[in-house]
């Protein structure tokens, strides 16, 4: 054990491993203390949307600090105002959109939870709706929108009347009733092996809503802001929900959260019934404004789509590889053999960064700032990778052709 892992283990909360002491990065690269080169391609967990110490980000950091970074929520600043004007505009609320400015995804999905509890008080409704994989955060109330037994169990018990609905269009008809108040849902779902919705749920989910006088609420944490080619996941479905939250890319590395509203949906908060301290501070307000303002003036989505594709294509045909789902630059690669976490420790070995959100899925969340020497380097390298676990693992699973057990 390095001296770095026992100062972790004696003084850190043992929450989960840590592969190695990081030092520094730049653009889609890290180093090590030990002076190791990574290519990211975790991204943060698809925080880093500009990559490491990007001049944008560096810039906006800086010049901010010199002014003001914390006044608190009895106060307004131009970087909060900016802000809030921007996000209302690129998810196209119109003038009856708001926003709310938290510090997380987990804060910003907890606001939405109080915002469906109030929408649900004008007609008796309590019940919201989730959709089986979910993942909406660690906090008690968005733990309870998370079905996932390994993280919630542990802490029953979790906030009542949240009810698991299948990812099926029929289950979903079937869900909606006089009791719900809300269907909170995400359009791509990152942690759940980056699992894409069934054709038409979210059309559907929108409409049975409406029919029902509940609210559609987005959570778009890892989607949003651009990771998937569009500012926004919900608009690639051509629907309008009535409030989706944010985090991760927004601020580039700098924490923030945000909860949008549309319409109706926005009136529904009243002075005491919701705030933050830090929520919206000017420091992160400027930095997402920055980071937005980039992303939109150098038609960075439309190099997003186009890396996707690249890194998609990439991958076809290297062996373990069955196939790629999810968009833009949020992509899961499914493996024939559950054997994610081996590939994920082989390719770290390598210099390369990639997660294992499920046994049989890598997932990949770059820069959206990657260049084709990038997406080469990640091919060549991860190619190392299955080929390695490929030879270890060949013998312990069934031969797809002759269908007979090795092991």
């Amino acid at each position: 054990m390095t001296v770095w892992q026992e100062t972790a283990s004696r003084d850190l909360m043992s929450l989960g491993g840590r592969l190695a002491l990081l030092t520094r990065g730049e653009g889609s690269w890290v180093w090590d203390d030990e002076g190791n080169r990574y290519l990211d391609f975790l991204g943060g967990i698809a925080v880093n949307c500009l990559g490491h110490a990007h001049p944008v980000f560096i810039d906006a950091v800086t010049e901010q600090a010199k002014t003001l970074a914390h006044v608190s929520n009895y106060f307004a600043t131009q970087p909060q105002l900016d802000l809030a004007a921007r996000l209302k505009r690129l998810a196209g609320t119109g003038d009856s959109g708001r926003v709310y400015l938290a510090n997380s995804g987990t804060e910003a999905n907890e606001t939405a939870i109080k915002l469906a509890r109030l929408h649900g008080a004008k007609t008796g409704r309590t019940t919201i709706l989730v959709v089986e994989g979910a993942f909406h955060g660690r906090t008690m109330g968005a733990l309870s929108l998370t079905p996932k037994a390994a993280y919630r169990d542990p802490f029953e018990p979790v906030l009542p009347g949240v009810r698991v609905v299948e990812r099926d269009v029929d289950a979903l008809d079937a869900a909606f009733d006089e009791s719900v108040a809300a269907i909170i849902v995400e359009p791509i779902q990152g942690e759940a092996g980056v699992v894409e919705l069934p054709e038409g749920f979210l059309a559907r989910a929108r409409r049975l809503a409406t029919e029902n006088d509940a609210l559609l609420i987005l959570d778009e944490v890892q989607t949003g802001s651009g990771r998937t080619g569009e500012w926004f996941a919900f608009q690639r479905a051509g629907i309008v929900p009535d409030a989706v939250t944010l985090a991760k890319s927004i601020g580039a590395g700098f924490p923030l959260g945000a909860l949008v509203t549309f319409g109706a949906a926005s009136e529904l908060f009243y002075p005491g019934t919701h705030n933050s301290t830090f929520g919206g501070n000017p420091l992160a307000s400027a930095v997402a404004n920055a980071v937005l303002e980039y992303i939109e003036d150098n038609d960075v989505l439309a190099h997003v789509r186009a890396q996707g594709q690249r890194l998609r294509d990439a991958v076809v045909g290297l062996p373990l590889v069955s196939g790629t789902r999810g968009a833009g630059l949020l992509i899961g690669i499914t493996l024939a053999r559950p054997v994610a976490a081996a590939v994920r420790e082989a390719a770290h070995a390598r210099g390369l960064i990639v997660n294992a959100p499920t046994d049989d899925v890598i997932r990949i969340a770059p820069a959206y700032t990657i260049g084709d020497e990038e997406v080469s380097a990640f091919a060549s390298l991860f190619e190392q990778a299955l080929v390695e676990v490929d030879a270890a693992t060949a013998s312990e699973y069934e031969d797809s052709e002759t269908g007979k057990v090795s092991a």
